[in-house]
């Protein structure tokens, strides 16, 4: 190869990892950088994600996507940089009511019905009730609703996390890993729904490892040790690296930006089996 042809190659890979300037946004990150235990988890991290986006957030376990999600949402303590949500800084109480967050682990209460959790956060929301109803059909579990959550299996509390998050119709969904234990069918069913509210103007910003959601999203974000690799459309990502599937482009980026050899990367097997693992970045 030329040196010409690999300016230009170089070129199209920096212009993946820069989206298009877009309007409005719902979100701004600008500059962030966490630190935990001592150790840097986001290194001055920039995104920007437009009204009505649906955003997958892709990289290797550990690599800091939790932590960006956690900082979106206003509940992870950042050592600098901003983080403005729907024009205010994040977890002001001007947008907690706007923006739904889904956490790997349900965050529903295992003593109470699934009915009775959702009139619960309802209220706390100031939801009106017959939002109960509509979320209950949104992610199918209008006949369990009288069901203990206690009773019932981790896929189905995660469900609940997620129909809890959908009540007062949010500007922002943030979902961390929302379909991790769920069944093919009912995978497909939530990212049909996924596409249906940002097709009404919900913005949604997703954390994933399953491959073949990534072909689901208008937009993707690669991360890696803390930092963006690449950030636009598939097709893209694709052009842009020369690869047939985000498994190969994450490989080749990872290559161009000399963070480590191919051989080494974790991505390897993460994201070419499609496997599942908890981020707990």
């Amino acid at each position: 190869m030329g040196k010409q042809e690999s300016a230009e190659g170089a070129a199209q890979i920096s212009a993946a990892r820069t989206p298009a300037a877009q309007a409005p946004t719902v979100l701004d990150v600008v500059g962030l950088r966490v630190v935990r235990g001592g150790r840097p988890v986001l290194h001055g991290l920039d995104l920007s994600v437009p009204r009505g986006a649906l955003v997958g957030l892709l990289g290797p376990s550990g690599c800091g996507k939790t932590t960006l999600l956690r900082s979106v949402v206003g509940v992870q303590r950042v050592e600098s940089g901003r983080v403005t949500v729907l024009g205010h800084p994040a977890g002001s109480p001007a947008v907690r009511d706007r923006v739904g967050y889904v956490t790997q682990s349900p965050s529903v209460y295992a003593d109470l019905s699934v009915a009775e959790n959702l009139r619960y956060f309802a209220t706390v929301l100031g939801a009106p009730r017959s939002d109960v109803a509509r979320v209950l059909e949104a992610v199918d579990l209008v006949d369990r609703s009288r069901s203990v959550l206690g009773d019932m299996s981790g896929g189905e509390r995660s469900r609940v996390s997620l129909a809890a998050a959908l009540l007062g119709s949010p500007r922002l969904l943030v979902l961390d890993e929302p379909t991790v234990g769920l069944d093919p069918v009912l995978r497909r069913d939530l990212w049909a729904l996924f596409g249906r509210l940002a097709a009404d103007g919900t913005t949604l910003l997703v954390s994933s490892h399953v491959m073949d959601e990534a072909t689901r999203c208008d937009r993707l974000v690669l991360m890696r040790d803390g930092r963006v690799l690449a950030d636009g459309t598939l097709r893209k990502l694709l052009t842009a690296t020369g690869t047939a599937d985000v498994e190969q482009a994450f490989l080749r980026l990872v290559e161009t930006s000399g963070a480590v050899p191919a051989a080494h990367s974790p991505a390897t097997a993460l994201l070419g089996s499609g496997t599942v693992e908890g981020d707990q970045s």
